[in-house]
């Protein structure tokens, strides 16, 4: 789950992680309002789950009354296109206004777990400010990392460490131990999979500030931290996977047109890589999990007629633990009483495979039934390309 820079930051707050002067907006009149009360310089940003909001003009340095006004009107209820947004861009709905800073150094600072090696990595760079995958690119020598054991903690070696490479003078290193370890304790209380200050900015008076902050929570953690799930805006998300999320249902929306529902998320890259294979763009990642039922199947196949972009639906299914009688039963009640006009290729292996195929040969549904995973994603692709020809 991720939560808004504001957001992000006020949690910054409770672990001792400084920050600049600043309030949440929701309109352009009360973004103006605070603005004068911190007074100028001051920055107006906007508050979306995508990247690249300085280049796509949702983050503006107000250096006076007139200047906050005019840029609170144009940012609140702007479409904010970036490459992280996708063309159809994200409508904002809420800014953050914090005070300007003397800045005189830019860093980049997060942490994140390190699945190879199974414990969090602390990364930082001199090139804050910067996409990061630009840097990796181009001078992956600039980013400086340290792995921290899970059972001995934080030390103050990893910073020392890390403010060596960082070259930070010394009142310098000292404030910037004290935000690493309060970033720390964050990480680890919270359940967050990343935290990141992007950029980490150094002041004439040798502060160590996070100007900006991105955290994502593990989703598995959430149970534990209902004041972390309470912080979710379901605004920026994309609505066929909220409505997947209230069935406990795996979906991710992608490019392409071929809907696909499996059970398992292996089967489900598998999937994915073979309708690819054979020339096909899969429209999702919809796992239905390995004990599901009639009911989160039928939710399931809706949710993948809903996405407009969806040309064909393959239903690939490999019944261990869920019985694939109960799937085609889901599929059958989800299709009476809707116009399905795309094709549909359903392949079920495993648990009642017998009584499944039957269920769907029955209901009267035109679809295409396989027992060979090749024959049926060549046979989806084939019938995606050539329907409404």
């Amino acid at each position: 789950m991720k939560v808004h820079e504001y957001q992000a930051k006020q949690l910054f707050r409770e672990f001792a992680v400084p920050v600049p002067n600043g309030r949440m907006a929701e309109t352009a009149e009360e973004a103006f309002q605070v603005a004068e009360e911190l007074g100028y310089p001051c920055v107006i940003k906007a508050q979306v789950h995508a990247g690249g909001r300085g280049k796509a003009g949702g983050v503006k340095l107000a250096k006076n009354s007139a200047e906050a006004k005019q840029y609170a009107q144009a940012i609140v209820g702007m479409k904010l296109v970036s490459p992280q947004t996708g063309p159809e861009g994200k409508l904002v709905r809420k800014v953050l206004v914090e005070q300007g800073l003397a800045v005189v150094k830019e860093l980049y600072l997060a942490i994140i777990v390190d699945r190879e090696k199974e414990m969090p990595v602390i990364m930082a760079s001199t090139e804050g400010g910067m996409e990061i995958e630009e840097v990796a690119a181009r001078t992956p020598e600039l980013i400086h990392k340290v792995h921290v054991h899970p059972v001995t903690g934080l030390r103050d070696f990893h910073t020392r460490m890390l403010a060596f490479k960082l070259n930070l003078e010394k009142n310098q290193a000292k404030n910037f131990a004290v935000l690493v370890q309060g970033l720390y304790r964050l990480f680890e209380a919270k359940d967050a999979s990343l935290v990141e200050i992007n950029p980490l900015v150094i002041t004439n008076d040798d502060q160590v500030i996070a100007l900006d902050g991105k955290i994502n929570f593990d989703d598995n953690g959430l149970c534990r931290h209902p004041e972390i799930a309470a912080l979710r805006d379901i605004h920026e998300e994309e609505p066929l996977e909220v409505e997947a999320s209230k069935y406990d249902l795996n979906y991710i929306k992608l490019d392409g047109n071929i809907g696909c529902m499996v059970n398992g998320a292996g089967l489900a890259m598998a999937t994915m890589d073979i309708i690819k294979y054979y020339g096909g763009e899969p429209a999702n990642f919809l796992d239905v999990g390995g004990g599901t039922s009639e009911e989160r199947v039928k939710e399931a196949f809706k949710i993948l007629l809903s996405d407009p972009n969806t040309r064909g639906v393959f239903v690939n299914i490999f019944g261990g633990i869920v019985r694939t009688d109960l799937v085609a039963r889901g599929i059958v009640n989800a299709v009476k009483g809707m116009n399905v006009k795309v094709p549909i290729v359903i392949r079920l292996v495993g648990t009642n495979e017998e009584e499944g195929r039957r269920i769907i040969q029955e209901s009267g549904m035109n679809v295409v039934a396989e027992i060979s995973l090749p024959h049926a994603a060549q046979k989806i692709v084939e019938l995606c390309k050539g329907f409404g020809k």
